[in-house]
């Protein structure tokens, strides 16, 4: 789909149609590395957010908030504690069948602004605040379009 402005769009409703888009790569912290390491991995990938694995186990989630309600709030430089210390350890999670206003209503529910896709007991992706309201700005635009375009041909 090209929009108004002629930048060409894509039409996404799925969660598993924003991974197709921006692909599969998660960035992933061991619980046993340091914070100052998890930091200085989301600086180097431009991300928020890091999957805690244990071995192949997602055991947990890291990300710029934790790090700044937990471990910034101490009075004692925390940077070389284990990330396990500021983790979330219950994992919100979506599927790659979800909607993305689903997924924007969970993450909402449980004030969180990333979540893991699992397919099965796979990860298979991870998907932001951004990734969603980006996908819902288009598809709300694409509609305009449509409809302005259906008003054009009506008035003619």
């Amino acid at each position: 789909m090209v929009n108004h402005a002629g930048r060409e769009e894509i039409l996404v409703t799925k969660v598993e149609e924003i991974l197709a888009y921006k692909g599969d790569e998660v960035c992933t912290v061991s619980p046993e590395q340091t914070v100052r390491e998890a930091l200085k991995t989301m600086a180097d990938k431009n991300v928020g957010a890091l999957i805690v694995l244990d071995g192949d186990d997602v055991v947990g989630i890291v990300s710029e908030r934790d790090y700044a309600r937990k471990a910034a709030a101490e009075r004692s430089p925390s940077d070389e504690k284990p990330v396990r210390t500021i983790m979330s350890g219950d994992v919100v999670y979506v599927r790659p069948s979800h909607t993305v206003e689903e997924a924007m209503a969970l993450m909402t529910d449980k004030h969180i602004r990333h979540l893991p896709v699992f397919e099965g007991d796979r990860l298979v992706g991870l998907v932001s605040i951004g990734d969603l309201v980006k996908a819902s700005i288009a598809e709300k635009d694409f509609v305009i379009e449509q409809l302005e375009s259906y008003i054009r041909g009506a008035l003619r």
